[in-house]
């Protein structure tokens, strides 16, 4: 005989203390009774991280190239970066694990967290390793971390597996990082600020009265949420110290958005000329960048056909062909971006990641996804094919982390560390 003994929560519960109001996660306890459930060294420039993922693919046998090693025949898709050849690596044989999802292309989810089968039923997200960097190393600069995007979804999760919004318009993020407010919108700021961070310790005794009253399971998720919100406490204490802080100044003139929906590359490069800024005037140090594709044909001289029915080309050359034009200008773009990085003298102290979570876009296939590494200081020039003991994707973001600053000796399914300048 089962005796129903929990407490029974109203799904829309609240913590309520001097007119604030504070909404709880989904608890068990909101389920009825019997109810089922659905380092920088001293004087060099500080480590830097940016992540950018083409969530439509890369068609790979236009990017890798035939021979491992340095003597390797530039590929199409390389071409571009032949300049650049002693800048980056081009990485072959990882493996985005886990991956049958809800639909072909929810592994971009997970491109940056490495957490099992995204969107199916009790699928719940990871922290991704862009915002496990933040967490480190976040309090040096103004902002923890920039999270941009061409479409309006990211690439970053917090530690409570909650998507974080990306800005997908230049113009908004270049006044977030550059234009300071007026005298009044700043002390306007800083209230606003002290009023979140009070929100929690309004609401403790309540909570805590709360917390013994929940079973197991439910406590453990509360004591989550509850970090989770002391974190966010944390950033605004930050906040409130940054606000009043002039911003930098720059010769730059402000982007003017660009409203085509299908500019994809022009897009793209408004994007990286803000990254460039961020990073030059250290604003942040983690960086993540979404590259939306679409269902539509892209302003690309030569394209005639959408861009995600080529993606799916079923091996027709004609399809095949066209899909290269659009893809060789996003690698002629991404070339244009590493060569004001360096000019910039940002690469050395920058790890670039640049690749997909598709290996096979046309397959929805997540195995052998296409990466370039650049910069960071990593020994390069190289194409780089991972064998099978190391080739979990996860084993890069581990040597990428301690690069950063991070303790840390494991992320998603890691299975060691994939060490490039050993590789």
């Amino acid at each position: 005989m089962n005796i129903a003994t929990k407490r029974h929560l109203d799904r829309r519960a609240f913590l309520r203390g001097t007119g604030t109001v504070l909404s709880l996660p989904f608890l068990e306890a909101m389920v009825p009774a019997f109810a089922t459930r659905a380092q920088a060294a001293v004087g060099q420039p500080p480590p830097r991280f940016l992540a950018m993922c083409a969530t439509l693919g890369f068609h790979t046998p236009f990017l890798f190239p035939q021979e491992t090693g340095a003597d390797y025949t530039l590929t199409p898709y390389l071409e571009p970066l032949k300049d650049l050849k002693g800048d980056f690596s081009v990485i072959s044989g990882l493996q985005h694990m886990e991956q049958n999802g809800a639909n072909g292309h929810t592994s971009e989810m997970t491109w940056l967290t490495s957490a099992k089968h995204p969107g199916l039923a009790g699928f719940k997200n990871t922290i991704s390793i862009d915002q496990l960097i933040a967490e480190s190393i976040g309090t040096q600069t103004r902002f923890p971390s920039l999270i941009l995007g061409t479409g309006s979804e990211s690439l970053s999760w917090s530690a409570s597996g909650v998507p974080l919004p990306a800005e997908s318009s230049p113009s908004k993020a270049f006044q977030q990082l550059f234009v300071d407010g007026t005298p009044a919108e700043v002390q306007a700021q800083v209230r606003g600020l002290k009023r979140g961070r009070s929100i929690l310790d309004t609401v403790m005794g309540q909570a805590k009265k709360l917390h013994g009253e929940l079973g197991k399971r439910d406590q453990e998720k509360l004591d989550e949420y509850f970090s989770a919100v002391r974190d966010l406490e944390g950033r605004l204490v930050q906040n409130e110290e940054w606000v009043q802080k002039p911003k930098p100044k720059i010769d730059a003139k402000p982007p003017t958005d660009i409203q085509s929906r299908t500019d994809a590359i022009g897009k793209m490069k408004l994007m990286q000329d803000l990254i460039v800024l961020a990073l030059q005037t250290d604003s942040t140090r983690t960086v993540t960048l979404r590259l939306s594709g679409m269902n539509a044909v892209p302003e690309i001289e030569g394209v005639k056909n959408d861009w995600h029915n080529l993606s799916h080309h079923g091996q027709d050359p004609a399809k095949i062909e066209e899909l290269k034009v659009i893809e060789k200008a996003e690698f002629t773009a991404f070339a244009v971006f590493l060569t004001k990085l360096k000019t910039a003298a940002l690469l050395e102290s920058t790890s670039v990641i640049f690749g997909s979570n598709l290996g096979n876009a046309s397959a929805h296939n997540t195995a052998n996804i296409p990466l370039v590494l650049a910069g960071g200081g990593f020994k390069h020039g190289r194409h780089i094919a991972i064998d099978k003991e190391k080739h979990v994707f996860s084993n890069l973001f581990v040597s990428l982390a301690q690069r950063m600053g991070v303790e840390a000796d494991k992320f998603g399914f890691s299975t060691g560390v994939l060490d490039i300048n050993q590789a």
